[in-house]
């Protein structure tokens, strides 16, 4: 780790910081509060990945689907209108939805290979807004004067990476930048996130021998063929298996590679000092641990 106690954080001129883990556990509340409150730079990858990686496959998306409405065609086809997507911080919805879902197009469902070809997309703009972060923490500095630095990731970081691994080149490089620290939360709160996905689910992205082994599974399971899945309904499936998969990968990555805190200690969060407070205990705790 870059800070190897709580005197070097304490004493660190430029600190640096990487937060994982699931949504909900306060990566983007934290994020926010440092950018307000202190000079923190803040680096999302999801908005990296929408704006940057998958911009044009985002908006090209869109222009296909208004392409197979007249009237929208023939605006698109004299450079009448413009399709854009909208993302920010807090709207990361364009790249959810094109992302999609796999199973019957009747309700809006894609092919199983279509759905792959953007998980693979998606993957690999990952990996790449991920390895971006060296250089954004020196443009950060350079270009706009900003000593500290966050970077905000998302849920789907530990699908790409093996945190057993020493010389993970994905986790090494963040390593040699960053703090890395898991915002670990309960099982309360993993059965909140079930509930709230079960009302509402939402894209998301897996590793690929995972998302195989879950969508045979489950066509086995309920013998269906691809044409016949509810798209909701095997994302309402997969997910409480996805998160499962995913706790015993952050487990590993803040063990190997940084420090934990525990979601009752984000909440009593509210100032920058606060956070400086808290990541000082955090490494005393990792150098003893009990």
């Amino acid at each position: 780790m870059i800070y190897r106690s709580a005197q070097d954080w304490r004493d660190a001129p430029h600190k640096r910081i990487l937060f994982f883990g699931m949504s909900g556990l306060g990566k983007t509340y934290l994020s926010n509060l440092l950018r307000d409150q202190g000079d923190w730079f803040h680096y999302s990858i999801d908005y990296r990945i929408g704006t940057h990686y998958m911009g044009e496959y985002i908006a090209d998306n869109a222009k296909r689907e208004a392409m197979k409405v007249p009237f929208l065609r023939e605006l698109l086809m004299s450079d009448s209108i413009y399709i854009g997507s909208n993302i920010t911080f807090e709207n990361l919805t364009p790249v959810a939805a094109y992302l999609g879902k796999p199973g019957t197009p009747d309700k809006g469902g894609l092919s199983y290979a279509e759905y792959t070809r953007r998980q693979e997309q998606f993957r690999q703009a990952e990996v790449k807004a991920l390895n971006d972060t060296g250089y954004f923490i020196e443009r950060a500095e350079a270009l706009y004067g900003y000593p500290h630095f966050i970077c905000d990731t998302g849920g789907s970081i530990c699908e790409w990476v093996d945190p057993e691994d020493a010389n993970d080149p994905i986790l090494k490089a963040l390593a040699n930048n960053t703090l890395l620290i898991w915002l670990k939360g309960s099982e309360d709160h993993t059965d909140e996130l079930i509930h709230r996905f079960d009302k509402a689910p939402k894209p998301m992205s897996y590793q690929p021998a995972f998302l195989d082994r879950v969508w045979n599974e489950y066509l086995n399971l309920f013998q269906m063929h691809e044409e016949q899945v509810d798209p909701d309904e095997f994302i309402r499936w997969a997910y409480a298996q996805a998160l499962a998969h995913r706790q015993p990968r952050y487990e590993a990555m803040a063990r190997n590679w940084g420090i934990t805190l525990h979601m009752d200690e984000v909440a009593q969060v509210k100032t920058a000092d606060d956070f400086d407070k808290l990541i000082a205990i955090a490494l005393e705790r990792s150098a003893n641990p009990a």
